[in-house]
């Protein structure tokens, strides 16, 4: 069985084909240049299980190509229970699925309480317990959301990216100092209600920005959201 797994998020729509537990490359394209999906990157698979949360052009776009070569699409949703985790959301249907799907993968990867960290467009924080259940979560604005809605909100000069400082001297590196030290806190503080031991799981392109600023037992973990829908795929082909 070949699936091609796809992860359309509001940045990046990444996609990999899986064989037999094996991954070829994973393949990266803007959400923005969705009509430019290449269909070659499908021809070879048996079946397309995706998560979307970019809006409904790129579902369709995703859904035209799997109909005109004849392929089986499955878009995932969140469920109260899959997989082994229990969805402690007021009601599961609402929760991303990008969010469930990286939930997922980190159960399966730790079978312990956590954290799951998506530093995307959006920051998420997503506590689990120790025992598989999602007890909640936070969505912050991303590291850049951050820097240029204040930018976009305010008179404050644009300088360029700026850089994080203790204590910092201008405009620039304030703005993305104090994106970095919210978030930071804001992870920190979930750490401490939910287990000091917890570990915390960061994925997404800010990963990197972030894991020196977290003085806990951090890690990064790359494509969960994948990992999420490789192992709701196997569940429903138990069914």
């Amino acid at each position: 069985m070949k699936r091609l797994l796809i992860d359309a998020g509001n940045t990046n729509i990444k996609l990999v084909l899986v064989t037999d537990g094996g991954w070829s490359n994973v393949s990266s394209l803007p959400t923005a240049r969705a009509q430019d999906l290449d269909s070659g990157k499908f021809s070879d698979a048996d079946e397309v299980w995706a998560s979307n949360v970019a809006g409904d052009g790129v579902a369709m776009q995703i859904s035209r190509i799997c109909t005109d070569l004849g392929i089986p699409l499955r878009f995932i949703e969140s469920r109260s229970v899959q997989c082994g985790l229990q969805n402690g959301y007021d009601r599961p249907e609402l929760l991303g699925a990008d969010r469930w799907a990286s939930m997922i993968a980190a159960w399966h990867l730790l079978k312990s309480s956590c954290l799951v960290v998506n530093c995307g467009t959006a920051t998420t924080v997503d506590a689990l317990s120790k025992d598989g259940r999602f007890l909640g979560g936070l969505i912050l604005p991303g590291i850049t959301l951050m820097q240029e809605s204040l930018l976009a909100a305010t008179a404050l000069p644009d300088g360029g990216a700026g850089k994080h400082e203790n204590f910092p001297r201008n405009t620039s590196d304030a703005i993305y100092s104090g994106a970095i030290e919210a978030t930071s806190g804001a992870i920190m503080r979930q750490h401490a209600r939910l287990n000091m031991n917890a570990r915390i799981l960061l994925c997404g392109g800010a990963a990197p920005l972030l894991l020196p600023h977290l003085a806990l037992q951090a890690e990064i973990v790359d494509n969960l959201v994948l990992q999420g829908l490789e192992l709701i795929a196997r569940d429903a082909g138990r069914e």
